[in-house]
């Protein structure tokens, strides 16, 4: 028996043809559909890169307890219990962030591991003159973006690009030991992750008119580009799609070739999507986690069953790999995997209901029909705790400072008897802004429509408390949220309609500049020369307050206005915004 996982980062589920996307260029998912089980209901857990590798690793949960970091101590790791029982494990993978400080313990669980360089800034290539750069609509340009300018002159070739070295590698293994028994390798590439970078016979298969700066990479923030550059992105994310799609179509390749499947195991995954622009957004994380995001693609193909072109509508999560890749090889599943192997000889439930989120951020549960996402019940967010004995970033350590308060927790069930560091937590972005929110799929499968709907919501929030408590979430996230730690929930707890009116504000799409009327000074100005001009400032004073005095502007003020209100996401009212560009269109 072997096993071959094919994973991808940021793969959307709306653009692959099995589920409906009609003008990308993606033959071999549509081939794959065929050969394969595909499952309409999977959902992401904990978001986004690293915690979703928690999960596939430990079958649990990550983003109760902690936010991006490494395996725990306690973790029970799918790889190593597989390693431990005969099973050969192998990781092929061109995905930066298993070798940072917030990924540095998955690699070593298996037998054996490769990895390519390169990737979105990857620190690889030592260059201290710098690069040559385009004009570009990035605009947050941290010292990644320089250093993938660098990479890319090694990547002139798509023989040479990290994807392409990764499933060469990959295939290479399958290859070697296909003769072989009980195996499992992992061939995971970062992309279509951003940036979006292809090379030249994917960007064909997009022809488009486009004159506009350089525009691959778009920043986590409100859309503010114009149609044309919105378009031009999206078709770089499908000439990068694309390509995933071949190499894709190589892994088919070798099934055929080698009769792999009669005996081997094939899952292809992905941890999350990206918004191109829907909903008035770029990118992940710094807006509520629309099904763009969380609702995933998942095909797999198990010669057991030998179900091929079939479709199943069972609610599934990424906990659920763990389970159904130890139970493929006869590995007992232990006690703490939360997940259930996945449904793929019959479509029978898993589970009732499923939470996703990040941690700091919305906790949500769905139950495939209705999503409900929970925002914090104060301002402050608080309280927000970290649970863990790895205190380490994505590419840094926690700081003395961040440890200065911590205290030893209790242990919990899954921590088998070890008391983990309790310290104080931060999120990238406070989800109060954006409110609780309330969606049916059923009829509002864009999400473009929340509900307030108080029979609904009660239904909801009590599933949600209900697998908090099942997966023993911290006091703090119950306090943080608003809702009660035992006993039921009543309507007191109910968040939507008392939220409702912030959540429709931080709704509302940024206007495009050209909306706004211009002048000598207008959005498109940079901040610091606003705050220079002794008018200007009082104008923002006036209805930007919190932009005057930000901190953020040490690295942030050379932005035009209009490009900090977008990164600054739903802080900021667009009628505060239609206020401030018609007062300076008059000075």
């Amino acid at each position: 028996m072997k096993a071959i996982m094919v994973m991808f980062d940021s793969l959307n589920r709306h653009l692959l043809p099995p589920y409906g996307g009609d003008w990308t260029h993606a033959p071999n998912f549509r081939r794959l559909a065929e050969r394969s089980v595909t499952f309409d209901n999977a959902w992401a857990g904990s978001l986004p890169c690293m915690p979703a590798r928690r999960e596939i690793h430990t079958g649990r949960y990550n983003f109760l307890h902690r936010s991006w970091g490494p395996l725990e101590p306690f973790d029970d790791s799918m790889p190593e219990l597989l390693k431990q029982h005969g099973v050969y494990t192998h990781l092929v993978s061109d995905h930066p962030h298993y070798w940072e400080d917030g990924g540095a313990t998955y690699h070593g669980r298996y037998n054996t591991w490769e990895f390519f360089r390169g990737q979105e800034g990857d620190a690889w290539k030592g260059q201290v003159a710098d690069p040559a750069m385009p004009e570009d609509l990035k605009r947050l340009r941290f010292q990644t973006y320089r250093q993938d300018w660098v990479n890319r002159q090694y990547l002139d070739t798509e023989e040479k690009h990290p994807q392409t070295l990764t499933f060469d590698a990959g295939l290479e293994f399958i290859r070697t030991n296909r003769q072989a028994d009980r195996w499992f390798v992992q061939i995971e590439t970062f992309d279509p992750h951003e940036p979006f970078f292809s090379h030249q016979r994917y960007k064909d298969l997009y022809p488009h008119d486009y004159d506009g700066p350089h525009f691959d990479w778009p920043d986590y923030k409100r859309v503010v580009e114009t149609d044309d550059q919105v378009a031009h992105a999206r078709y770089e994310y499908a000439a990068l799609l694309s390509m995933c799609d071949r190499s894709l179509g190589r892994v088919l390749d070798l099934m055929d070739e080698h009769s792999l499947w009669d005996d081997t195991l094939l899952i292809v995954n992905t941890d999350h999507g990206l918004l191109l622009g829907e909903k008035g957004w770029w990118g992940k994380w710094v807006q509520p986690w629309y099904n763009e995001l969380v609702h995933l693609p998942l095909f797999v193909w198990d010669p057991r069953a030998g179900r091929a072109g079939e479709r199943r509508s069972s609610l599934v999560q990424t906990i659920d790999l763990a389970p159904t890749l130890l139970g493929y090889f006869g590995v007992e599943r232990p006690t703490d995997m939360q997940g259930r192997p996945l449904p793929v000889a019959e479509d029978d439930p898993v589970r009732e209901a499923a939470l996703f989120g990040a941690h700091g951020g919305h906790v949500n549960v769905t139950d495939g029909r209705w999503v409900y996402m929970r925002a914090p019940a104060t301002a402050d967010n608080a309280p927000l705790q970290e649970h863990t004995l790895m205190p380490t970033h994505m590419r840094g350590r926690f700081t003395p400072a961040e440890l200065a308060d911590l205290e030893l927790a209790e242990p919990f069930g899954f921590t088998k008897g070890v008391r983990t560091l309790r310290m104080p937590g931060r999120a990238l972005i406070n989800p109060y802004q954006h409110g609780t929110l309330l969606f049916d799929l059923a009829r509002d499968p864009e999400q473009l429509a929340p509900l307030v709907d108080d029979a609904a919501e009660l239904r909801m929030a009590q599933l949600l408390v209900e697998l908090m408590r099942a997966n023993e979430a911290p006091s703090s996230q119950y306090e943080r949220l608003g809702l009660p730690e035992t006993g039921p929930v009543g309507e007191e707890h109910l968040l939507v309609r008392a939220q409702r009116d912030r959540a429709q504000r931080a709704a509302r799409p940024l206007p495009r500049t050209e909306d706004f009327p211009a002048g000598r000074l207008s959005l498109r100005t940079s901040v610091l020369a606003l705050i220079s001009d002794p008018v200007a400032v009082e104008v923002l004073r006036q209805h930007l307050p919190g932009i005057v005095d930000s901190e953020f502007l040490q690295f942030l003020g050379q932005l035009p206005l209009i490009d900090l209100v977008a990164i600054a996401g739903g802080q900021i009212d667009a009628e505060d915004l239609h206020a401030v560009a018609t007062e300076l269109a008059k000075l």
